[in-house]
């Protein structure tokens, strides 16, 4: 007896150790589960406006044929120390934010098949891995729930099906008004799918009901723990020996709520079941704070209330066993005690992605939407940037022959057209290419100046206005061809058009202006410059000395005969007009020294030619608003007529490509912009226009870009200007994504090996740090290569005033 005592004992303890060892390893494993997740952000385009209701309901049935295809994700055997695999979802709003965020967390070896799966429910869907946030007040209490069914899991409760409002908007309406700091929240919601079967139970229901029983007493029978010797009876058709001669009672008549009731609970029998936990944890700075925030949550799913049928209740845990679901919150376990049984269709009611238009503020959307990049990339080429399209990064290249149909750049003002601009020209200045840059604010052309590789040193050329002791010669007046002549003369025109508005000008003055030009034309040895201008109208002495070099008799008889024929009064009020517009630049210094040198003391030709970086500092905030434009003007049109000068070159393929990049280029072109972009690809002079507004631009150079720029990017922009650019980039992306798109982030719609893609977006490279000291190097080489010094620059000026 005692032996047998013994062996009993030492198999008991025996058992116990094996059991401990196994429950201890299931821990760790379970443990080992929850550190091998990943949680990822789940963000959405925001709606705008909302759809009828039934076509809601379509978007929320997607949600729900989601939940059902992770049964066969998920329904992998389990390790002998692993737990079933579960996913986590998670509204949550940490505790130094006020935002509102859906969260998804998961096993990293289902990651990349869950989110091919939602991608494939939802493509608009913006997926990110995050690091972990946190919801608690580390000085502050903590509250939290479990939410349970009331009743039987067989019966379902009230779900989007049923109810007219948003499921979701309710619930995070109670999570919207919490405090920016010092107040956290999370609904967590753990799924995972289970291989029980309500068939069975609900049929039994059914059976009951049909037969008259009230709804608690066909639930007392499957409740019931000897209700399976009633169903081992039923199964070998066994009667009690009571009801063998019991008459056979007919079907009862059903009443309409019986027969809601059992069509709700066959409902719910015919979908998948998956196996639940719901939790509610909240912090705060007092224990009322957090219970008063814990209470307005769980009011929430008061909503699902199905009346007779099924509803939840939550579960307060205090102390130790608050700790407890702390710490599976925090470690995201799952809870086999807090186990409730949930339909498809319910699990989208209590949780759905924000598929649908949502009043509440402050949840976390996709500022704007993300696309794929065209199948067919060129593998060489300029960098633009990078496309990440779920989870999916590609490297966007534009190639030279696309480039020369002009890239247009829009974007507000600090959203990164910049970095864009500086890592292109980076490119093209290591590559060997000719780089002309016009910098209306400077930053840029410092910038440059600062990454020119030093085997490149002697192809820089900079034209710095405001380096006032080293003048550069600009002077749009030498032409070497009556082409050349007509251009310039047009140029100018248009220059003063622009300048001082055209319809304050008129045709008189137009006319007397051009042919003031012509005769400061005429002398080819030594043309006249704008500094000139006004001594033609006032200085007979010097006009007299012009007309000897003056052939044109058109010319000859505007000074000879029709100046001789206005009154004085209008020739004083014309006379007078023109030196105070052209004045301003002969008074400034500045300006006077360099418009004012005969000679350009830059070779545009050479410049084009032989691929030189011209680098261009046009700073309004140190020259002058009306000086940077008059200047950048004149560049404009030399370059221009540089370009066209290439149409004497009768091969074209022996042109050298030049890049021409152009930040404001609305300050620095007339209408004939429109012609280079026309025409500029068989000149090789691929222009980059960056801007802020599309308000900024003429209806002919507007139309003119929108109708030739090959590449179109997009950065950020205002209402007005997402209105017109939508119809270049819809039905991709919409007016909200144009004006809510990040800094540093575009959207593009491309010319790739001559065909325009679908839009998409990339975003920018980083640039390289720029060296100061190499700069200043490089304009000390510029100076002594390009400009002279200020004072022989003004002897020469004053000499040919006869001062």
């Amino acid at each position: 007896m005692i032996f047998y005592l013994l062996f009993i004992l030492v198999i008991t303890i025996v058992l116990w150790f094996v059991w401990f060892l196994f429950h201890r390893a299931w821990q760790k494993g379970i443990i080992f589960s929850s550190l091998n997740f990943v949680l990822l952000e789940i963000r959405f385009p925001k709606i705008l406006e909302s759809a009828d209701i039934n076509k809601e309901k379509e978007k929320l049935l997607i949600m729900e044929q989601f939940y059902n295809s992770l049964n066969t994700i998920l329904q992998k055997e389990k390790g002998f120390f692993s737990p079933k695999p579960y996913i986590i979802f998670e509204i949550a709003v940490p505790e130094e934010s006020e935002e509102i965020g859906f969260y998804l967390a998961l096993p990293k070896k289902f990651q990349n098949t869950v989110q091919r799966q939602i991608q494939g429910f939802f493509p608009e869907a913006h997926l990110e891995a995050v690091n972990d946030y946190n919801i608690f007040n580390r000085s502050g209490k903590n509250a939290g729930s479990v939410l349970k069914l009331k009743r039987n899991y067989i019966l379902p409760f009230q779900t989007y099906k049923k109810l007219e409002a948003s499921t979701l908007g309710l619930i995070t309406n109670a999570v919207s008004s919490l405090k920016a700091a010092g107040e956290g929240v999370s609904l967590q919601i753990l799924v995972r799918p289970t291989k029980h079967s309500s068939k069975s139970d609900a049929a039994k229901i059914i059976k009951h009901l049909y037969q008259g029983k009230h709804l608690d007493e066909a639930l007392n029978e499957i409740e019931n723990p000897l209700s399976f010797i009633d169903a081992f009876r039923e199964f070998f058709n066994i009667k009690k020996s009571e009801d063998k001669n019991k008459p056979i009672e007919p079907p009862k008549t059903l009443t309409p709520l019986s027969q809601e009731l059992i069509n709700a609970v066959d409902n719910k029998a015919k979908q998948n079941l998956f196996e639940v936990n719901i939790r509610i944890l909240v912090s705060s700075g007092t224990g009322e704070e957090a219970t008063q925030i814990l209470s307005n949550v769980e009011s929430a799913f008061a909503q699902f209330e199905f009346p007779d049928l099924n509803s939840f209740y939550s579960f307060r845990p205090q102390k130790r066993i608050l700790k407890k679901l702390i710490y599976n919150f925090s470690f995201r376990l799952f809870n086999k005690s807090e186990s409730i049984w949930l339909s498809g269709e319910e699990l989208t009611s209590v949780f759905h992605f924000p598929i649908i238009k949502m009043e509440t503020p402050k949840v976390r959307f996709v500022k704007a939407k993300a696309a794929a990049p065209p199948a067919i990339l060129p593998a060489s080429g300029s960098v633009l940037g990078r496309n990440q399209f779920r989870n999916q990064e590609t490297v966007i290249k534009l190639n030279p022959l696309d480039r020369r149909r002009h890239i247009y750049i829009i974007g507000q003002t600090g959203t990164g057209k910049s970095y864009l601009l500086r890592n292109l020209i980076k490119q093209d200045i290591d590559s060997g290419a000719g780089v002309g840059v016009i910098d209306p604010h400077g930053d840029l052309v410092e910038a440059i100046l600062g990454l020119v590789p030093r085997h490149r040193f002697n192809d820089v050329v900079l034209f710095d206005p405001a380096d006032t002791e080293w003048p550069a010669g600009l002077n749009l007046l030498e032409a070497a061809t009556p082409q050349e002549k007509d251009f310039a003369i047009q140029e100018m025109i248009a220059t003063f058009q622009k300048l001082f508005l055209a319809e304050h000008l008129g045709p008189i003055f137009e006319h007397s202006m051009r042919n003031a030009i012509l005769t400061l034309m005429a002398d080819e040895t030594s043309p006249g410059t704008i500094v000139d201008i006004p001594r033609v109208f006032t200085d007979p002495v010097f006009i007299r000395q012009l007309l000897i070099k003056v052939t044109d008799p058109l010319v000859r008889d505007f000074w000879e005969k029709e100046m001789l024929k206005m009154t004085e009064q209008y020739k004083s009020e014309m006379t007078g007009y023109l030196v105070s517009k052209v004045g301003r630049f002969v008074e400034n210094s500045m300006m006077r020294n360099i418009i004012g040198q005969s000679r350009s003391s830059i070779d545009f030709n050479d410049i084009m030619n032989n691929g030189k970086i011209f680098l261009v500092n046009l700073s309004k905030g140190r020259i002058g608003e009306i000086n940077s434009a008059l200047l950048g003007l004149i560049i404009t049109a030399k370059l221009q007529m540089a370009a066209f000068k290439r149409a004497e070159e009768k091969n074209e393929e022996s042109r050298r490509d030049f890049y021409l990049y152009m930040d404001e280029f609305q300050n620095f072109t007339t209408d004939s912009i429109a012609t280079i972009l026309a025409e500029a690809r068989k000149y090789r002079l691929n222009l980059v226009l960056a801007h802020q507004f599309i308000g900024q631009l003429t209806d002919k150079i507007r139309d003119s870009v929108f109708g030739n720029a090959g590449s179109i990017i997009s950065f950020r922009v205002g209402p007005e200007d997402a209105k017109f650019l939508v119809k270049y980039f819809e039905p991709v992306f919409s007016e909200q994504d144009l004006i809510n798109i990040d800094n540093r982030h575009a959207y593009a719609k491309l010319l790739i090996n001559g065909a325009t893609t679908t839009p998409f977006n990339i975003a920018t490279e980083t640039s390289p740090e720029s060296s100061l000291d190499e700069a200043e190097k490089l304009r000390e080489l510029s100076r002594q290569k390009y400009a002279k010094p200020r004072t022989e620059v003004e002897e020469i000026i004053n000499k040919r005033f006869g001062h």
